[in-house]
């Protein structure tokens, strides 16, 4: 199913931002991702003069567990490569981009630890992704990460932003990492 235009990420040009700001953000204390949270959210939000586009060829997948997984990242702004880069960042799984797309053609298995991490970058529970999936939960779920719980829901903040809102969130993560 089409995500709905006021859920579909507004400008897809900032996903190419996400990454950097993920690792940025994660090296911050809680308090000041809050207040790149609370920069987010105070950012206005720009109407839609169009509807959103189908996306690419590439990117359109046959129903599956990975192609729901793929396309929850979609709804978050994160290609192939923002989404390989961003998990990296948030739980040091090394992906290439190419495996990501292969998950969402379900050419590679989502195995209960690859999973786990996908629940990290999505920040949703793994045991409800399970659900939602059909695959097997991990026996163990790794420990909850702050931080990266914080980066999974500033990445939802900002899906509706444009790339120059995201570019001016990343540089106060930069200036928060200097005080």
């Amino acid at each position: 199913m089409a995500v709905p235009d006021e859920l579909a990420p507004f400008d897809t040009k900032a996903s190419s931002q996400i990454p950097s700001l993920a690792g940025d953000a994660t090296a911050l204390p809680p308090d000041r991702r809050r207040q790149l949270r609370q920069l987010a959210q105070s950012l206005p939000r720009h109407n839609r003069t169009q509807p959103t586009p189908p996306p690419p060829a590439h990117e359109q997948y046959q129903p599956s567990h990975g192609a729901l997984l793929v396309h929850m990242l979609g709804n978050r702004n994160l290609n192939w490569t923002a989404s390989a880069k961003t998990l990296y960042h948030l739980t040091g799984r090394l992906l290439a981009s190419s495996t990501i797309g292969a998950i969402g053609h379900g050419r590679k298995e989502v195995t209960p630890d690859l999973l786990a991490d996908f629940a990290i970058l999505l920040g949703i529970p793994a045991h409800d992704l399970a659900a939602l999936t059909g695959i097997d939960p991990p026996d163990q779920t790794p420990p909850q990460n702050q931080a990266a719980a914080d980066v999974a829901e500033l990445i939802w903040d900002i899906r509706s932003l444009t790339a120059a809102q995201v570019q001016h969130i990343s540089d106060n993560a930069r200036a928060l990492q200097q005080d």
